[in-house]
């Protein structure tokens, strides 16, 4: 287990019998298939090669999102770059039901990309564009291209161009260890360096504006609760209370900050107005209440609780201070988080015995349970705004890595390796 997991759960009762004995559906891939779409290599008609393969990130993000399997470059018959030149009966052998093709063109020092997505069974085109920028905007471009054709055949907004926080940890010796704080791409690429500690960095999380971050650093030898300005760098300390400040979770409205404190002698949920910085004890039990996540309406906290003996999800109405337990499954349920709808919740669960935690989503209303994943010391699950990927950490190859998962289960990718071990992921809100 982690440095970063014993942490936040040196407080939580982890031990104890099944409170139910129901099975969760395991999910191992999709039962039914991803959609075929062809990602032709765009055409380049510059002199020298491009730092970034447009259609591979495009043809990656799409199938990220477990509703398409991109067909394999090496099995295309032809490389159109336009529709003047798509052979449908190509696509067609190939199964492809969509295909998308595209070109790059010099123009005035920048890059113009000009891309057309068409139905190869209807061989009619459903979506045009274009987009410019320069050379070191080559990814964001691409994931541009990905979020249109995604919503174009979806309905649903693309989530491909969002950024994506995590911790690492680089241990040099047992007594020299640096911790970093990133921002990354969501898919891990382009990571840039937010925070830099000899001392343990946790929660990190953004706000709903996307341009400020929350998180813990323990660099004053004890928890306390930071917001950070990405753009400027700013910080400012928000808590210095006894005792635990922990597990900071914005408001929808980026206006009110929910955290966990041990100040009153027992770990309890606070809500402070970040303009007044009045705060206000939204829990009050003997067991602990920890890991707050807010409801779109601002006035719904979902948080881990052992008042039932051991770790499940509860949901507080912040008005009225009423109180409901969401979660029965299992003889651990914590780190609450919702899908957009609201319609899934995604946790932390263990089924039963002590040692294998995994990342399950359980249905709300009709309350059934899927596993998502099939490592054993899963930890932090962070959901993308369009509720189609999860990212979390897990150990591979006996290692801290982030592994993104997508929420209907046909996808598992871990994400690119870094220096050290890597937890507390945190996705973006849409930025743009």
């Amino acid at each position: 287990m982690s440095i970063f997991k014993r942490i936040i759960l040196v407080a939580m009762l982890v031990v104890g019998a099944p409170l139910f004995a129901a099975d969760p559906l395991v999910v191992t891939s999709g039962t039914d298939r991803a959609t075929p779409i062809a990602v032709v290599p765009f055409g380049w008609q510059g002199g020298t090669v491009l730092p970034e393969d447009i259609a591979q990130i495009v043809g990656n993000d799409l199938r990220n999102s477990g509703m398409f399997e991109p067909i394999n470059r090496q099995n295309m018959i032809s490389l159109p770059t336009r529709g003047e030149e798509v052979i449908y009966r190509d696509w067609k052998a190939l199964g492809a039901q969509y295909l998308l093709v595209g070109r790059i063109v010099p123009s005035a020092g920048r890059l113009q990309i000009e891309y057309q997505l068409f139905n190869v069974t209807t061989e009619q085109q459903v979506m045009s564009g274009n987009v410019a920028g320069g050379t070191d905007q080559l990814r964001d471009m691409a994931h541009h291209i990905a979020d249109q054709a995604f919503e174009k055949l979806t309905g649903v907004r693309g989530a491909f161009q969002t950024k994506l926080l995590y911790v690492t940890a680089e241990r040099f010796s047992p007594q020299n260890v640096r911790y970093t704080l990133q921002r990354s791409d969501y898919d891990g690429a382009r990571a840039v360096t937010l925070l830099q500690s000899r001392e343990p960095i946790l929660s990190p999380s953004f706000a709903p504006d996307g341009r400020r971050i929350a998180y813990v650093s323990f660099e004053q030898k004890r928890p306390r609760i930071f917001i950070q300005y990405i753009d400027t760098g700013r910080r400012e300390q928000l808590t210095n209370f006894e005792g635990l400040n922990g597990a900071p979770a914005w408001s929808p409205d980026g206006n009110r900050l929910a955290f966990v404190l041990s100040k009153d002698g027992n770990p309890e949920i606070y809500v402070m107005d970040l303009a007044s910085r009045q705060m206000r004890r939204v829990t009050n039990h003997m067991a602990i209440d920890t890991e707050p996540f807010w409801g779109r309406d601002g006035q719904t906290i979902y948080f881990t609780s052992d008042r039932a003996g051991k770790p499940q999800i509860y949901r507080l109405n912040v008005a009225s201070g009423a109180v409901d337990r969401v979660t029965f499954v299992g003889n651990y349920n914590a780190n609450p988080k919702l899908s957009a709808d609201e319609k899934t919740l995604v946790m932390i669960h263990r089924q039963d015995g002590y040692t294998v935690f995994r990342v399950a989503a359980q249905d709300l209303q009709r309350g059934n349970l899927r596993i998502l994943s099939q490592t054993s010391l899963d930890e932090s699950p962070t959901v993308a705004p369009n509720g189609t990927m999860l990212i979390y950490a897990t150990h591979q190859q006996g290692r801290g890595v982030l592994m993104l998962v997508s929420t209907n289960g046909r996808v598992r990718v871990p994400l690119p390796a870094v220096q050290g071990e890597i937890r507390e992921p945190s996705w973006s809100p849409f930025l743009n």
